[in-house]
């Protein structure tokens, strides 16, 4: 299993050779190079760690500059870590992973984070019913008592109530890949992915 880091540009719509109206969403593909390899023997599980982002101004603290330094390697913006199915022996440091990993018609998962829509009330978070809206109501968008009476007189853990929704982390499986354009690295991918415009998503093929 190989994993990619993208950029979500936008959605369009394409036809297939059958004619077909398919919405896709186009990822822009940056490139990724291996900055360090954990091994099973040292650490719990096989992984690797990707740098991408090349920029002057990165975030990047002196613990995680240590190895970059130690092998030569330039300073990037962010680094992320994934897990490895397969033999780390098939990563060297400094490998770079491109947009030729990827055929087309093979379907992948992709992970990114949902666009944060704030605080909100039970209505929206969780479809709850309105009230009436006639003048003499005074339970419009309300969700009522939480209370159960007397007996037990508390709220029982897990109750559906108004607060933050949106901004976690959401996977989606099995989608299709219909397109790739290698000379400006772009991946066009059917349906929806999690996030807004230039959200960084991870593939996993």
């Amino acid at each position: 299993m190989i994993k990619f880091i993208g950029k979500k540009i936008g959605m369009i719509e394409v036809y297939d050779k059958n004619g077909e109206l398919i919405p896709v969403t186009i990822i822009k593909l940056v490139p990724t190079i291996v900055t360090f390899i954990k091994k099973i023997n040292d650490f719990k599980n096989d992984s690797i760690q990707l740098g991408y982002n090349l920029k002057e101004k990165f975030f990047l603290n002196k613990p995680e500059l240590g190895h970059l330094l130690q092998n030569n390697i330039t300073k990037f913006q962010f680094l992320k870590e994934f897990k490895v199915t397969n033999k780390t022996n098939n990563f060297k440091i400094g490998d770079t992973l491109g947009i030729n990993d990827l055929e087309i018609g093979i379907k992948v998962k992709i992970q990114g984070k949902s666009i944060g829509k704030g605080n909100t009330g039970n209505v929206k978070k969780n479809s709850f019913n309105r009230g009436p809206m006639s003048h003499g109501s005074k339970h419009h968008r309300l969700q009522g008592s939480i209370g159960s009476g007397t007996t037990p007189g508390r709220v029982f853990p897990g109750k559906r109530m108004p607060g933050r929704l949106g901004g976690t982390n959401v996977t989606i499986s099995n989608l299709k890949i219909i397109d790739i354009d290698n000379q400006n690295n772009l991946v066009l991918v059917k349906g929806s992915i999690p996030g807004k415009k230039g959200n960084i998503v991870t593939i996993n093929s």
